[in-house]
């Protein structure tokens, strides 16, 4: 008798278990060399990025064959399924080589309408947050609790985080600071752990420009199912990457958005 063949959220949580444990004997390691891929600037890259990624497409091999795949460190491997896995071995790999606990692992199956399932992994933490049909959770060390963005109504009352001080071009740079000047309070430099964030009710928008798709599929779909919701700077989908608007509930998404949208 065969074992059933697992569920696409089992093998999600396996291509988060794959890329944790090849991650965490690398992180805070003395010696971890950081080549850089961005000409003129700076967007490093590990082997623990490299390996990570590995491991999760050999997880796909073996249980999703059909299925695409689109990897940040190694590009695209077409399906026939029309379904395919979109995963960021390590989001925030700056972070990662600081040691700062804010990277994460991104994965999302996506089909001809966008994303569905998302988790965002913070390995070190030992946190998940997933989401799903049906599925908003998180777990980690203080057990397993389900996901729910929070009811902040207004501007002046909301926390927003972004990645970077400086958000891409000067006019999403602008945008942002109007959006800025308007909230309680600004935090920088998180990586994909602010949209973790916004979906276990901690914050209440991220703005952030120049995305690529891996960078923003799998927190589209935690943020959607915990209640929130995420477009780009002018009410349409992101899950193409660009500029991403995430907030907590439609009140402060509608409010964002109308400074946003003239930018």
């Amino acid at each position: 008798m065969t074992s059933a063949a697992p569920t696409d959220l089992e093998v999600a949580h396996l291509l988060a278990d794959a890329a944790r444990a090849t991650i965490l004997p690398y992180f805070r390691q003395t010696g971890l060399v950081a080549e850089n891929k961005e000409a003129g600037g700076f967007d490093p890259v590990t082997v623990a990025d490299r390996e990570a990624e590995t491991a999760m497409r050999a997880v796909l091999a073996r249980h999703r064959p059909d299925d695409g795949i689109w990897g940040e460190e190694f590009g695209q491997k077409p399906g026939q399924s029309g379904r395919t896995w979109v995963l960021d071995p390590i989001d925030g790999t700056r972070g990662f080589i600081s040691g700062t606990p804010t990277w994460g692992v991104l994965i999302a199956l996506s089909g001809a309408d966008g994303p569905f399932l998302g988790i965002i992994d913070q390995p070190y933490t030992g946190e998940r947050f997933v989401g799903a049909p049906g599925v908003a959770r998180m777990s980690g060390p203080m057990g397993t609790v389900p996901l729910a963005t929070r009811n902040t109504a207004t501007l002046d009352q909301a926390i927003l985080f972004t990645t970077f001080p400086e958000v891409g071009t000067a006019p999403d740079r602008a945008g942002f600071r109007a959006v800025s000047d308007k909230v309680r309070l600004t935090r920088y430099g998180m990586d994909c752990y602010a949209y973790a964030l916004l979906a276990a009710g901690q914050i209440d928008l991220v703005i952030e420009a120049g995305l690529n798709a891996y960078d923003i599929q799998g927190p589209i779909v935690v943020i959607n199912a915990a209640g929130g919701i995420v477009t780009d700077w002018q009410g349409g989908p992101a899950h193409q990457g660009g500029r991403a608007l995430a907030a907590a509930n439609r009140d402060l998404h509608s409010a964002a958005l109308d400074i946003l949208r003239t930018f």
